[in-house]
């Protein structure tokens, strides 16, 4: 979602069900990357349906309220989302005591690539086969065609060896790269941790030197959105891609200390409502927010969120202004 222009993000209008969202993660013809024990958990949890509503801001398939996470490996952990209580001024929702913060890691296509785009990275780099099998090391700063990356094969990854940061067509991405060979042409998805993008896409959304209880309403409203898709992804391969359609995301050229700062301090925070997570569309000005989202409810103004900042507000009270009736949720893994 564009901070500047009118947005066309992809629309859930009604809960999916279980089969509707499981097929997504099920249907991949390449083989799919591995998935971590707590991801794992997560992703069992969003698929399952929330709660019919009638009102209020629409949710995904999501939910936020699981006390225990289909298909856990430990009997002694549980998936939660806790609601959380007010929050003193100044200071971030805290965690519960002995819970562990969620590392989920989304996959985001760089569709705003170009059609034959150069890969490489800042350090020492190399390409690996989906099997794991080293095919090439890249040298620090050079860059291959992403064509002769892949040669004959269908799918290859990119990894970073000194964890500095990959490039594709010049921008510099955090996380790994796996390029595919698709029917339409060369596709590029950018696997990286969850919270890395969404400090991203802060920086990408909201000027960086806006008041930070703006930025951390972006970010949860951000958060919120990108779980979503989580549920229901947009591709077999890639859960939403980098364009206005869905959040501007510009890699690391959009990251700043204040939306990482922005993004730490509301770290795992969501949107929920009636027990799912909130698919929280946004907008520049409230008049595109009324032209663009005004007949699919709830909806933040950028803009407006930046001005009742101004005025002394904190994130929880800006997000609570515009999306009414949803509360705040962290997902967290802790023990049953």
């Amino acid at each position: 979602m564009s901070g500047q222009a009118v947005r066309h993000p992809l629309l859930l209008a009604t809960p999916l069900a279980f089969s509707a969202v499981g097929m997504g993660f099920a249907s991949q013809s390449l083989l799919r990357p591995p998935v971590n024990a707590s991801q794992q958990e997560v992703l069992d949890a969003l698929m399952a349906p929330p709660p019919a509503s009638t009102s209020g801001p629409r949710s995904s398939a999501a939910r936020a309220d699981i006390a225990s996470a289909a298909g856990s490996t430990d009997p002694t952990r549980s998936l939660q989302a806790r609601r959380l209580g007010a929050t003193p001024p100044g200071r971030s929702p805290a965690t519960a005591p002995g819970a562990d913060a969620l590392n989920l890691e989304i996959r985001v296509a760089l569709l705003k690539l170009s059609s034959q785009p150069t890969l490489g990275g800042e350090g020492a780099w190399r390409v690996m086969s989906r099997e794991g099998q080293v095919l090439r090391q890249g040298l620090k700063g050079a860059g291959s065609g992403a064509d002769a990356l892949l040669g004959t094969l269908a799918e290859v990854w990119i990894e970073s060896e000194d964890g500095s940061p990959l490039r594709a067509d010049g921008r510099a991405y955090a996380g790994r790269l796996r390029v595919l060979r698709a029917a339409d042409g060369i596709q590029v998805v950018n696997h990286l941790p969850l919270e890395s993008y969404i400090s991203s896409v802060v920086g990408g959304e909201m000027p960086s030197g806006w008041r930070m209880e703006a930025l951390r309403a972006q970010a949860v409203a951000a958060r919120s959105y990108a779980m979503a898709h989580m549920a229901r992804p947009a591709s077999e391969h890639w859960h939403l891609g980098d364009t206005t359609r869905w959040q501007n995301y510009e890699g690391l050229s959009s990251v700043s200390g204040p939306t990482e700062q922005a993004t730490r301090s509301t770290a795992g925070v969501i949107l929920s409502f009636q027990g799912g997570i909130v698919e929280s569309l946004y907008a520049a000005t409230q008049q595109i927010v009324d032209e663009a989202h005004g007949h699919l409810g709830a909806s933040m103004s950028q803009t407006g969120a930046q001005d009742l900042a101004q005025q002394g507000l904190k994130f929880s009270e800006i997000l609570s202004h515009y999306y009414r009736g949803a509360s705040l949720a962290r997902l967290q893994l802790g023990a049953s």
